[in-house]
């Protein structure tokens, strides 16, 4: 297998060896399927521990499946969900979320991705009205597309507009982890403490396998979700083997350890390729992506050894992400690899 040098997602990292361990270490024996089983019950209960005990938890295996149907078991099909223009659920799920929930998304711009009540009240003039789409969600990306954090008090602000008027807050939280070190609180504080109706909770960009979950903080929505999955086929029949990678990843805090990590490789990164002379880094780096001006010229280069994205062909601008798998090698080797295509374009 190649050797990929990769700088363009966290998804390009393989599974930490704790999860791998916790794999094989349940592949013995046999155990009752679709999540009756004895360990996926017990994560339910790990899970319960980090968000509270009202938490309802349903497994599956991407993120796209849990935000669409976490999104569909809240909505009806007049209803629509409100989002930043960049959220991933409008620009990275290929439709999903109108082909198989049969949601109409609302983007709504946004220089940064991060979405205030005063962005989203133009949006609601049509509440009540037959002839629309109803609102019913407002649905936020933590970290964002654009890696900008929303502070917990943005966060409370928003629940707090939304539930006046009878909306319910969806955070997607596929680098749930990576927020919650940068901003050094808990999973609970970040959600539960804030009266988030429900989340899209990730472990697959930090460390997991195919590790994603639902969870309903609200006890009041998402019943009919267990049917939604199965229709879905996002009922996974062995199911242990997505439940030991989620209680793998919250045991001892290994998800705070490698999001910490990840974060801490991308703030090496910008520091050492901000020094470099015509290299730009855009924004402050809150957690582990970054975006940066370099010559095309010197993009070109960089590809034919490393693995990154152009974000913005019209203003040169590339996306830098680290993993947990990141070392200080890997940065300390691709900063010098710019530093050289950088004199060799001058």
């Amino acid at each position: 297998m190649n050797d990929l040098k990769s700088f363009a997602s966290d998804n390009n990292s393989g599974a930490h060896p704790a999860v791998m361990e916790a794999v094989v270490r349940v592949n013995t024996g046999h155990l009752k399927s679709y999540g009756d089983d004895e360990l996926s019950i017990h994560t339910d209960e790990v899970f319960k521990e980090f968000f509270g005990s009202q938490a309802r938890i349903h497994y599956v295996t991407t993120g796209t499946a849990a935000n669409v149907l976490g999104l569909r078991s809240v909505t009806h099909t007049y209803n629509s969900v409100l989002c930043a223009e960049q959220a991933h659920i409008n620009n990275d799920e290929c439709g999903a979320p109108e082909a198989f929930g049969g949601i109409k998304l609302v983007p709504i711009p946004s220089p940064d991705g991060k979405l205030t009540p005063g962005m989203i009240a133009p949006y609601l003039g049509h509440l009540g009205f037959v002839h629309a789409s109803q609102p019913k969600v407002i649905s936020i990306t933590q970290p964002t597309e654009v890696g900008r954090l929303y502070t917990l008090k943005e966060i409370e602000d928003l629940v707090e507009f939304a539930h006046d008027r009878d909306l319910l807050v969806h955070l997607d939280g596929a680098r749930l982890a990576n927020a919650c070190a940068a901003l050094d609180c808990s999973f609970f504080d970040m959600t539960t403490a804030l009266d988030v109706d429900f989340i899209s909770f990730g472990g697959t960009k930090n460390g997991c396998l195919m590790g994603e979950a639902v969870i309903f903080l609200n006890p009041d929505i998402g019943q009919g979700f267990p049917y939604l999955r199965k229709q879905a086929m996002q009922l996974v029949s062995k199911m242990r083997f997505v439940s030991a990678q989620l209680e793998a990843y919250l045991k001892d805090d290994l998800w705070l350890t490698n999001a910490k990590h990840a974060n801490a490789m991308a703030k090496r990164l910008a520091e050492k390729a901000g020094a470099i002379d015509g290299v730009t880094i855009k924004g402050t780096v809150d957690c582990n992506s970054l975006f940066a001006h370099i010559p095309p010229e010197a993009t070109e280069i960089l590809l034919e050894k490393y693995y990154f994205y152009v974000w913005n062909e019209h203003d040169q601008t590339v996306r830098w992400m680290t993993s947990w798998a990141t070392t200080e090698e890997m940065v300390d080797e691709f900063v010098d690899d710019l530093g050289k295509a950088m004199e060799a374009i001058s």
